[in-house]
């Protein structure tokens, strides 16, 4: 055969471009994966905005008759977030990082298409937008990381490429990058959140996935900080008690946000067996009920994803001393009614909204306080230290707070092993685990 291409130079170069179309394709559909995970970015965020806007000029200022709607609409977008997300979109429900966890467990090509698919990045995003522009206390970072994961794995699928696990890691980070504008936390947090088992081989998948979705988000909203820029420093001479209250009663209260939501969340499932879809909607209208009632008995700072008040905090706005008490019970009851949404952005408000009020407590500077409170209260949800204070550093773009970030994320971290052994995001992928082994043994049964 060697000798018949030698003799004929036609074959050859027809033999050249076969090898080189088989090693350039699946470049291309990578790298167009990559892209379109930035570009579906911005247009999640753009719309997540929107729908927070549309819902607060619907219900107008406090006072008025409008104020009182989310008493009548929240509940009901609810239910409708909860019915289309079992009917139409299975796999959707929740934060869609535990999604992106178990797939990359998952062998079975079949088992991660119940959770990563065209179909549910189109049913996350539109379902998130809804549960915002209803007041749900939610956020869009959490489900960016289910589009991204989604956009790579069926990339994967276009390119024949086979290291789907990597690339699943390389989507997951590609979509935290982008959805913050945030590139090393992307990496960090595909490196500790996602690859608890992290395999040096995916470096360049993830590398690569993160720049080219950061380009594409940053050719259309431009290089910007997410919470603006901190202008304070932690000055540890005076600061350091800050510090450690910070970090101990933030890790505290996010390790109680964690243990709740799985220990309501198991509830709930046992309930829920008997009669599926309509204890389901019966779930998810009590839960918006009660997160109106919140929003409006909290002014209405408790809807939506609590960006406004985090950033008002850190530039230094006190929050209302209970604000960060109402932001929690908001957040716990919109994450276990079951409808997507994210946890990131309301999680980071209620921190802010906890160092605000330690802040006033002490004495200390409220912009330092709600920085501080962030991070020990992130670092006690996710039990991701890492990934708390890098994501933290980057959005508020202060680097002189670096060593007080990592303190606080660390105190908060081994406070919350303290309280909570099971870190929440990986304890609920283990339910899509067990979803996708009981589907094996069914079809196993059929056949």
């Amino acid at each position: 055969m060697a000798g018949f291409s030698r003799k004929y130079p036609m074959v050859r170069r027809s033999q050249a471009m076969w090898v080189s179309r088989r090693v350039w394709q699946p470049r291309i559909v990578f790298w167009a994966g990559a892209i379109s995970i930035g570009l579906i970015s911005v247009l999640f965020a753009v719309l997540a905005d929107r729908a927070q806007a549309l819902f607060h000029i619907a219900i107008g200022h406090q006072g008025g008759w409008r104020f009182y709607l989310p008493l009548v609409m929240t509940p009901l977008g609810f239910v409708l977030c909860a019915w289309l997300a079992d009917s139409f979109f299975p796999g959707s429900q929740g934060s869609g990082i535990p999604q992106a966890i178990a797939a990359r467990h998952l062998r079975d090509d079949e088992d991660r298409g119940h959770i990563l698919s065209l179909r549910l990045v189109v049913g996350k995003i539109a379902l998130t937008v809804v549960g915002l522009a209803c007041g749900a206390s939610i956020g869009r970072e959490g489900p960016t990381v289910q589009v991204g994961a989604s956009l790579m794995l069926q990339a994967a699928r276009w390119g024949g490429m086979a290291q789907a696990r990597g690339l699943i890691l390389a989507g997951s980070a590609a979509g935290i990058a982008a959805a913050f504008n945030t590139p090393l936390a992307g990496i960090v947090f595909a490196i500790e959140e996602m690859g608890r088992a992290y395999e040096s081989r995916t470096n360049g998948l993830v590398l690569t996935a993160v720049i080219l979705a950061g380009l594409a988000s940053l050719g259309l909203l431009g290089n910007y900080t997410y919470f603006g820029v901190a202008r304070e420093t932690v000055a540890f001479a005076s600061d350091w008690p800050l510090v450690l209250a910070c970090g101990v009663i933030g890790g505290g209260v996010g390790a109680l946000f964690s243990l709740l939501a799985l220990k309501i969340m198991r509830r709930i499932r046992r309930w829920n067996a008997q009669q599926p879809l309509w204890r389901t909607l019966a779930v998810a209208g009590i839960c918006g009920l009660a997160v109106a009632a919140i929003g409006i008995a909290s002014g209405g700072l408790t809807f939506g994803t609590g960006y406004a008040q985090a950033r008002g905090a850190i530039e230094g706005t006190p929050l209302p001393v209970f604000f960060f008490a109402e932001k929690f019970a908001a957040g716990l009851l919109s994450m276990v009614s079951g409808i997507p949404g994210g946890i990131f952005a309301p999680s980071l408000a209620v921190g802010a909204g906890l160092g605000s009020t330690v802040g006033l407590i002490i004495g200390a500077s409220s912009g330092t306080a709600a920085l501080l409170g962030m991070a020990g209260y992130f670092a006690g949800v996710v039990q991701a230290p890492m990934t708390a204070f890098v994501i933290i550093l980057e959005m508020t773009g202060n680097h002189d707070n670096v060593i007080a970030l990592m303190c606080a994320a660390m105190l908060g971290y081994g406070t919350a092993r303290l309280i909570s052994r099971e870190p929440l995001y990986h304890a609920l992928s283990r339910v899509f685990i067990a979803e996708a082994i009981r589907r094996r043994r069914t079809r196993s049964v059929e056949r």
